[in-house]
C-alpha cells in the first residue's frame, strides 16, 4: 500500500540520481510532499513507512515535459477542460512524467478562451505546472501541422489573455518574433510568461534582439524553423550559437536525424538541451488514429502524419526520449536524466522546487528498473494511485 498522502515515509534505493550526480544506496526521507533528507543507507530517521526499491533500481527526479499536446486518447485542442487535462497528465505519468505543460496548438480565439477559463483550476491536477500555448502567433511559412486559418498577429484580446497566463503556474508561449515584433516578446516576459521562438523564420539578429527582450527558449529545435545556410544561419544556427538559449528537441529519430541530434547535444549540452515529447493522443492509448482540427492523423511506423505526410506531433514518451538520447544522441545516463528533469526545471524557473532530489525540494520522483523502464512515480510524495 502507498503511504497516506501526508504521512512521513522513506524510500530506500540501491542507486540515486540526485539531479547532478549518480550516487550509491541512499534513503530519501519525505514528509508533507517534500524531501526532508537524503541519507546514506546506513543512516535512518524515525519513519513508520519505508519503501524499498528492488535490486538494480534507480531513483531519479521526475521528468518534466514542456510540450504535451495529448495522451491517453485525449487531445487538449479537442476539449480544453480539467477532465481532459487530468487524462493527459495521468497517461504521461505512467512514463515518468511528473511535471508537464499541457499544450494548446494554434486554434480559434474561442478555444484559447476556453482553456484560459479553466487553466487556474487545472493547476490542481497532479503534475500540471502551467500551460504551453504553441501559437497562434507564428510564421505562416513555417506552419507545419498548425491550421493556417488561425495563425494571426496578436490583437488586444490575445495580448491580454496571453499575458494573464503569466500568473497561471509557469506557462510558456511559442511565437515567431519576426512576425509579432519585439515589444510583444517584452510584454509577455514582463507578465511572467516564459517565451520561446518556434515555427519561425527568424535570423540571428532578430533572435539576439528577442533574447534581450526576454526570449529564453526555442521550441522543437530543427523542426518548423529556418535552417542553417551559408550566409543565413537561421533560427537553428542562432540557437546552437547562443549559450543563453534553452532548446527543446524531439528525440525520436524521426523528427530530427541522429546526426543533428548529436550536433545539438555537442553544441548545447545537457545544461541547455531539453527532451520533449510533443506527444499526441496516441501516447498511452491503443488508438492508431485520431482527428486533429478536422484532419485524420494516422500512426504509421512510429510516425504521426496527416494524409499529405506532414508530421503531426509525436508518438513518444519521456522515458523513451531518455533512452534514445543515450543511443542516438550519445548522452550518458546522467546527461539524459538531466535533460529530462533539471534542465527543463531551470528553463521554467522551477529549479528551487523541482529537478533535484535534495532537502526542501518537492518529492516529484521516478523509480526506474534495470531496463530503464518506469516502475513507480511520486508527485509531491504521492505514489501512483
Amino acid at each position: 500500500m502507498p503511504p497516506a498522502p501526508h504521512s512521513p515515509f522513506a524510500i530506500e534505493t540501491p542507486a540515486l540520481f540526485d539531479g547532478e550526480h549518480l550516487l550509491g544506496p541512499r534513503r530519501v526521507e519525505i514528509s508533507e510532499g517534500r524531501i526532508v533528507a537524503v541519507l546514506c543507507a546506513a543512516q535512518t530517521l524515525p519513519t513508520d513507512q519505508v519503501i524499498r526499491l528492488a535490486a538494480g533500481s534507480l531513483l531519479a527526479p521526475g521528468f518534466i515535459d514542456v510540450q504535451v499536446n495529448g495522451g491517453g486518447g485525449a487531445l487538449l485542442n479537442d476539449d480544453p477542460s480539467v477532465a481532459t487535462i487530468r487524462r493527459i497528465a495521468e497517461a504521461h505519468r505512467r512514463f515518468g512524467t511528473t511535471g508537464l505543460l499541457p499544450t494548446l496548438i494554434t486554434d480559434s480565439v474561442a478555444r484559447l478562451d476556453q482553456l484560459h477559463a479553466v487553466a487556474r483550476e487545472a493547476l490542481a491536477v497532479p503534475g500540471v505546472l502551467g500551460f504551453h500555448l504553441e501559437g497562434p502567433h507564428l510564421n505562416l511559412a513555417r506552419k507545419g501541422i498548425h491550421p493556417p486559418e488561425h495563425i494571426r498577429l496578436p490583437d488586444a484580446h490575445d495580448r491580454t489573455v496571453l499575458q494573464q497566463f503569466g500568473a497561471i503556474g509557469r506557462s510558456l508561449v511559442t511565437l515567431a518574433p519576426e512576425c509579432t515584433g519585439l515589444n510583444f516578446v517584452a510584454e509577455l516576459a514582463h507578465a511572467g510568461v516564459v517565451v520561446a521562438a518556434g515555427h519561425s523564420d527568424a535570423q540571428p539578429a532578430t533572435v539576439r534582439a528577442a533574447v534581450l527582450q526576454g526570449l529564453t527558449g526555442v521550441t522543437h529545435l530543427f523542426n518548423a524553423m529556418s535552417q542553417i545556410a551559408p550566409r543565413a544561419p537561421g533560427l537553428v544556427g542562432a540557437t546552437l550559437a547562443d549559450e543563453r538559449l534553452f532548446a527543446g528537441i524531439i528525440c525520436d529519430e524521426l523528427h530530427v536525424d541522429p546526426l543533428n541530434l548529436r550536433l545539438a547535444f555537442r553544441l548545447k549540452g545537457a545544461a541547455r538541451l531539453m527532451l520533449i515529447t510533443d506527444a499526441m493522443p496516441s501516447v498511452g492509448s491503443d488508438a492508431a488514429s485520431f482527428r486533429l482540427q478536422g484532419r485524420e492523423i494516422v500512426l504509421r511506423d512510429g510516425r504521426l502524419v496527416d494524409e499529405a505526410g506532414t508530421l503531426a506531433g509525436a508518438h513518444l514518451t519521456m522515458i523513451e526520449a531518455v533512452r534514445r538520447s543515450m543511443s542516438a544522441m550519445g548522452a550518458t545516463l546522467v546527461e539524459a536524466l538531466q535533460m529530462a528533469s533539471l534542465t527543463p526545471a531551470r528553463f521554467l524557473g522551477l529549479e528551487a522546487e523541482l529537478g533535484m532530489i535534495r532537502a526542501g525540494h518537492r518529492a516529484d520522483l521516478v523509480a526506474l528498473d534495470t531496463r530503464l523502464d518506469v516502475a513507480e512515480t511520486w508527485i509531491a510524495g504521492r505514489a501512483t494511485a
